[in-house]
């Protein structure tokens, strides 16, 4: 068993070092190659039904892809994406607050008279549209901000003061790399335990169902005790292999939030060289990270690579 001090690197050059538990590698599946005298540490059947998967889809940006797609294309990536697992609901991570700025947040709709610290608007709705054809067609979203200095309380109360109407919604998202970002560059400010119940409550109070998820590539920018109903989200890339793939989003991620429910995001083109090599890249991915972990996940296919894996039709 060989173990390696693994350098991961991550969006913007930022990257971590951790020792990592390499070369266990059970042979002959997805990746293509040589032999492999590793003992097997990840259960890997690309057959599984990954019946732990309970949403599946693709993440959506202003930045990610270009035209961006009309609603019936984002439809059918994400059903496409539902249909490589049996239990899973067809879903996105919908981002409608981007950073515009060191310190703004970009809300991508109209102001309607307000005038908030931190948030600037745009003069038309880019995503009403989008929301009423998902509610039609039983797709369902989170709705994502990149925070930057606005008030994250009050942006959950703009955001979903202007979308829980729509049937599609089931909860809210914080990037938190984006999180007062200027005070800490590239990285965001951590979310304390109360920060992050706070947040929470504020979202369940439109809506008791609806869930807050928390979006990072390093675990320690998470609240450190408080989990309630808190999904987290894994976003990292520029990852070595399939294998270091697993290490991350199995062992660094999941099992320290288990039981909580965990997102990934997957299909960075930092990671191609090696995701191109397998057969179904969203499911071959998908599979092999719900069969090695104990709770519900989500499985989201970025946009940056989205036309080139999973159909677009319109």
């Amino acid at each position: 068993m060989a173990h390696l001090n693994l350098k991961i690197e991550y969006t913007g050059g930022k990257s971590i070092k951790r020792n990592a538990l390499i070369l266990t590698l059970l042979c002959g599946l997805f990746l293509i190659g040589g032999g492999c005298t590793a003992k097997k540490k990840y259960v890997i059947d690309k057959n599984a039904a990954a019946m732990n998967v309970k949403y599946a889809g693709v993440r959506s940006s202003a930045y990610g892809i270009e035209p961006f797609p009309e609603p019936a294309a984002w439809q059918s990536a994400m059903t496409d994406m539902q249909a490589r697992f049996v239990s899973s609901v067809p879903c996105g991570i919908w981002i409608v607050g981007v950073m515009g700025g060191k310190y703004t947040c970009r809300l991508e709709f109209p102001a309607d008279g307000r005038q908030d610290s931190n948030i600037v608007y745009l003069d038309y709705d880019k995503h009403e549209r989008y929301l009423d054809y998902f509610d039609a067609e039983g797709i369902k979203v989170f709705l994502q901000v990149e925070p930057a200095h606005a008030d994250v309380t009050n942006l959950i109360d703009i955001v979903l003061n202007r979308y829980k109407h729509h049937t599609c919604v089931i909860g809210f998202g914080v990037d938190v790399e984006w999180h007062r970002e200027a005070d800490n560059p590239d990285w965001g400010v951590k979310i304390s335990d109360t920060l992050a119940r706070d947040w929470e409550t504020q979202v369940k109070a439109h809506n008791p169902d609806y869930q807050l998820f928390l979006k990072h590539w390093d675990r320690d920018w998470m609240p450190p005790s408080y989990r309630g109903d808190l999904i987290f989200v894994d976003d990292s890339q520029m990852l070595e292999n399939f294998y270091a793939m697993l290490e991350e989003f199995v062992d660094y991620w999941s099992g320290y939030f288990e039981p909580n429910m965990v997102f990934f995001q997957i299909g960075y083109r930092s990671d191609k060289p090696w995701w191109q090599k397998l057969d179904d890249p969203p499911r071959d991915i998908g599979v092999a990270i719900a069969q090695n972990i104990s709770q519900n996940c989500g499985v989201f296919w970025v946009d940056f690579t989205l036309q080139e894996v999973l159909p677009l039709n319109e």
